[in-house]
């Protein structure tokens, strides 16, 4: 017999849990669901905007350094694997991220299982309340902050860690997501910096 895919345990997961979840919590968790999956909406294209931006000087550093050699030619292709790298995992994160807040009932779901996991239930729900009271473009920013306030268990971190769509905005995914978005924005100048003097470098070499 076949063992069940990851998604499947993972629905069953959600589903044994919600009757764990208090009335009050599933109204909070509604509400901050909503606003969660309104502020990613709003940050679709921003975001797509930070993703594409670098790209075309990573190819045209990548494209000079392969036509250089010896150890500029390897450096090159290592700082282009790094801003590759970067980009990617960006890129990877943001999907995840737009699939998790695009079905609103179900992550407010998932967010009341999350507080009922906690152990911390005022807390946690403290934290979804005031989230619930509108978040803006800054909403991952002041999530990390307020869930660094609260102190989650390793425990609690392995649990949620079960819920396919919550987990993208709890920690620890929460301040992953927020250290990359980070990485991501510094990249532009930084492809941009590589590119001019990758050019310098190919000219410099021809003379």
């Amino acid at each position: 017999m076949s063992r069940p895919s990851w998604g499947a345990r993972a629905n069953r997961t959600v589903d044994g849990m919600t009757s764990r979840v208090d009335g009050r919590t599933v109204e909070v968790a509604d509400r901050a669901a909503q606003v969660i999956a309104l502020a990613v909406r709003v940050l679709r294209l921003p975001t797509l905007v930070l993703l594409v931006a670098p790209i075309p000087f990573e190819v045209a550093t990548l494209l000079l350094v392969l036509a250089a050699d010896g150890p500029a030619r390897v450096l090159g292709l290592v700082v282009v694997a790094a801003m590759a790298a970067v980009t990617g995992a960006f890129g990877l994160r943001r999907a995840r991220t737009l699939e998790a807040a695009s079905v609103p009932t179900a992550l407010a779901t998932e967010l009341g299982i999350a507080v009922s996991l906690s152990g911390k239930v005022d807390e946690t729900r403290g934290v979804l309340e005031q989230i619930g009271g509108g978040g803006g473009a800054r909403i991952f920013s002041r999530l990390r902050g307020l869930w660094n306030g609260v102190g989650m268990t390793g425990r609690w971190i392995d649990g949620v860690g079960d819920l396919p769509r919550a987990r993208y905005f709890v920690p620890p995914r929460i301040g992953t997501t927020v250290t990359m978005t980070v990485a991501a924005l510094w990249l532009v100048p930084i492809s941009v910096v590589v590119l001019v003097f990758t050019l310098i470098g190919t000219v410099a070499s021809t003379f």
